[in-house]
């Protein structure tokens, strides 16, 4: 057996150098690998906290409310607006966002709020009201009270985080030192890690037999949530401690709690997450984080620990369990007094009922806002920049208009197996601002907008603009014009027949102009429309408002043209708004996240129409609601509520509409389904029934009946059209062009029973 060859000193002496050098070895390339892996975190740490540190969604508000004297609204209107804004009703004011009532009479203090044209500091009115109308208002600037608009959506990035950016400032300091009494009472001290806390954490850990208390500090909760992941691991500890370190050595204990305050998590709604305690107030409160009282400061500090966990949705007890807790180490702290803490803890929770927090409630609405957005805006800037968007949205008419849909859309959906779909567009008079949009039965539907995107076959919603036309082309044609509703066919180009049919396939010979529109007879409306031209209505529909090509068949004198809800509104709004185009919108202006003016939506309008051709087809579409298609608007309406309107029906009744408007309003009403088949409904049964109901709840006035200087009214025979004389036979107040008047007068035989009153009433020399 050979023997082993014997290591001599020399050998050993070499071996054990070689081992010393490449522990040296290991030794430096590791600390090189930790220096460099260190370098790394510190320049991570930095270049997310010095620079964008968050994607800021873009906030959509309401129109504000604004009230004056004589206003028409009512006091329950104004107390859902309140109520909706966060107000609390009390029986003495004592802060801002409080409202006192004594009967008819309410003094409020108002929040304040940064606007786009100024900014309004909170302030104390008082309003008095009789009936539906504001007869007094105190305190306000310029005889305006502006309330604070309502938030009603945001644009927020893909991940869903939602915060509203707080600066520590503007945080009250009982928050600021209850988050740290409760999470890092050695935040002052500490460099980043706390090992007392640690320790503290480890005692009631083992005492308590399980996991009770963390050890983290603040700084190392936020850089858990800020830069990394919630994974529980050893490696992702120490990442965490290393740079807890970090942050702490390039920036200020102030810059780490503000952030803080507006990264950590603290609840979740629908799809969107509330991060930071400036939208968490809102989320839970419906006020801002300034006016909240030490009960809620606790229970959104309690918070911190369990977003879930403490839902005081759906676990109140525990919820409020976790926020006396709160309340009693703010006591302990000495931050609140015991008489502080004693009423405190006999508060109830005092979230916001779930029907006001809720959020995105009106996606048809935002939907179309986005729209006319992306036309300015990249989709990123939107989504991060945090840019304050100010609509035109009415809460209230948004609220009627929803729930007018939602009632008649069930009544009308029970014979025809739920099958029926609608959309309503409700939109100001004058200035073509939209108040409110509902793109499906179910207004919270978010999927297809029917009322910017199906476009369906208007049908008789195109014949107001026929009649404008006859009007506007020559003296030949009046409101009390004979035309033919006679059957009678065309050859088109194809060889084929055309001949249109009256809805009761019944024909009315000779009829006055105004009464071929009110009743909506297809073979009058056609023949008059192929006397003046398929080409020239085009033209009159293209200044209306019309932006998209119509070929000119026959048909299209029918409504055999498809439009959306949208579009139609466009064209009927130049209508209401005598004669003037004005392309509607959704947005007022837009401000940058510092509250600076971005962009100004401006009031743009143009005449296309005169106000005498106007005035004549008010008067027709009028008609058609006292005595022609829409009269059964008025077995709900007021009837000295004057409103003009226009049924729609298609071909085998596949879709209803409505188009209509008071002096103030302009509401387009779709009723149908999405396969277009037959709905057994025409305009007046289906999509009048829903503009009614919103109608008659809506603070609206009368259509002005005060005519332009060349209008003159005259009383004619609506058998021939000659003049007559009131209290004549078939006599009828209707108005004229100066010079246009017929001279012929008829026979006059008094026959006073046949005056018809509302003519008399509404339409005057």
């Amino acid at each position: 057996m050979a023997k082993k060859p014997r290591r001599t000193r020399k050998t050993r002496k070499k071996s054990s150098f070689f081992t010393r050098s490449l522990f040296l070895k290991t030794i430096i390339l590791s600390i090189l690998a930790i220096s460099v892996w260190v370098v790394y975190l510190d320049f991570t740490v930095r270049a997310k906290f010095d620079g964008k540190k968050w994607a800021i969604p873009a906030r959509v508000y309401a129109q504000p409310l604004e009230l004056y004297e004589g206003l028409l609204i009512s006091p329950k209107s104004f107390e859902q607006e309140l109520k909706s804004l966060g107000y609390q009703f009390v029986t003495r004011l004592q802060r801002p966002g409080q409202v006192v009532k004594r009967n008819t009479r309410y003094e409020i203090q108002t929040k304040g709020f940064v606007f786009w044209d100024k900014t309004e500091p909170a302030a104390r009115y008082q309003l008095e009201f009789d009936g539906r109308q504001v007869t007094r208002l105190i305190g306000a600037d310029d005889l305006v009270l502006r309330l604070e608009p309502q938030e009603v959506g945001s644009i927020y990035p893909n991940h869903g985080e939602d915060r509203v950016l707080t600066r520590l400032n503007d945080v009250p300091p009982l928050l600021g030192e209850t988050l740290i009494a409760v999470e890092d009472k050695e935040f002052a001290r500490h460099f980043g890690i706390s090992f007392k806390g640690i320790a503290r954490a480890m005692l009631a850990n083992l005492k308590a037999g399980g996991l009770v208390q963390g050890g983290s500090t603040l700084t190392q909760q936020l850089v858990k949530n800020f830069y990394l992941t919630h994974q529980r691991s050893l490696w992702r500890k120490i990442q965490e401690a290393v740079m807890s370190i970090l942050l702490e050595v390039h920036y200020s204990k102030a810059e780490i709690l503000e952030a803080y305050i507006n990264e950590v998590y603290l609840g979740q709604s629908g799809p969107r997450s509330i991060h930071g305690f400036g939208l968490a107030a809102q989320h839970y409160f419906n006020r801002p984080l300034n006016a909240l009282r030490p009960h809620q400061i606790a229970l959104l500090v309690g918070v911190v620990k369990g977003a879930s966990y403490y839902n005081p949705w759906r676990s109140a007890k525990r919820a409020k369990s976790r926020r006396d807790l709160v309340l009693g180490l703010m006591a302990e702290n000495q931050l609140i007094d015991d008489k502080t803490l004693k009423s405190s803890l006999r508060q109830p929770l005092g979230v916001a009922v779930t029907a006001q927090r809720q959020f995105g409630d009106y996606p048809a609405f935002l939907d179309l806002v986005k729209r006319q957005l992306q036309e300015d805006y990249r989709a990123e800037d939107l989504q991060s920049e945090g840019l304050r968007i100010f609509t035109t949205m009415s809460p209230h008419v948004q609220k009627q208009t929803e729930q007018a849909v939602v009632r008649q859309m069930q009544r009308l959906n029970k014979p025809v197996n739920n099958t029926l779909q609608s959309a309503a567009i409700v939109t100001a008079v004058g200035s073509g601002e939209i108040l409110a949009v509902v793109g499906d039965r179910n207004p919270r539907y978010s999927g297809f907008n029917r009322a910017l995107d199906a476009e369906r076959q208007i049908g008789s919603l195109i014949k107001p603009f026929i009649y404008l036309t006859a009007l506007m082309q020559s003296q030949e044609y009046q409101l009390i014009s004979m035309v033919d509703d006679s059957p009678f066919s065309i050859t088109l180009e194809n060889g084929t027949e055309w001949q249109p049919e009256n809805y009761t396939e019944e024909s009315h010979g000779l009829l006055p102009l105004y009464q071929a529109l009110s009743f909506s007879y297809n073979q009058a409306t056609a023949r008059l429309g192929m006397e003046l031209g398929v080409k020239n209505v085009i033209n009159t529909l293209e200044q209306a408002g019309l932006a998209k090509d119509v070929e000119a068949f026959p048909s299209m004198l029918l409504g055999a043209m498809t439009l959306s809800p949208l579009d139609v509104s466009h064209l009927y709004h130049t209508l209401a708004a005598d004669g003037v185009y004005t392309p509607l919108r959704a947005i007022r202006s837009v401000l940058d996240a510092d509250n600076q003016p971005l962009q100004r939506y401006v009031l743009s309008s143009e005449p296309r129409f005169t106000p005498e051709h106007s005035h004549l087809m008010h008067y027709a579409l009028q008609a058609t609601m006292r005595i022609g298609t829409g009269r059964r608007a008025y077995a709900t309406l007021s009837s000295n509520l004057a409103v003009a309107g226009k049924t729609g029906t298609t071909n085998e009744q596949r879709d209803s509409w409505f188009a209509g408007y008071s002096g103030d309003h302009l509401g387009v009403v779709w009723v149908g389904n999405d396969e277009n088949k037959a709905t057994r409904l025409t305009g007046s049964s289906g999509a009048l029934m829903i503009w009614t109901d919103i109608f008659s709840r809506l603070s609206t006035q009368s259509i002005s009946q005060t005519a332009p200087e060349s209008i003159e009214y005259y009383w004619v025979d609506n058998q021939n059209g000659l003049r007559s004389a009131e209290g004549c036979e078939n006599a009828q107040l209707v108005p004229f062009i100066a010079g246009s008047q017929p001279e012929e007068t008829t026979d006059c035989n008094l026959v006073r029973s046949s005056v018809k009153k509302w003519f008399k009433k509404w339409f005057k020399k």
